[in-house]
């Protein structure tokens, strides 16, 4: 692999991991549905 093909792998690895940690971070933050309505289910 050429030097350029790597930084653009790792440019690209770090742009999805990175959005998908962020997204996951926003989920947590303003969850859609509010903790208190959502079901508890025992098993």
């Amino acid at each position: 692999m050429s030097t350029s093909a790597i930084i653009f792998m790792i440019i690209s690895m770090v742009l999805i991991w990175g959005g998908l940690i962020a997204s996951i971070i926003h989920l947590r933050n303003n969850p859609d549905v509010p903790m208190s309505q959502v079901p508890d289910d025992n098993f």
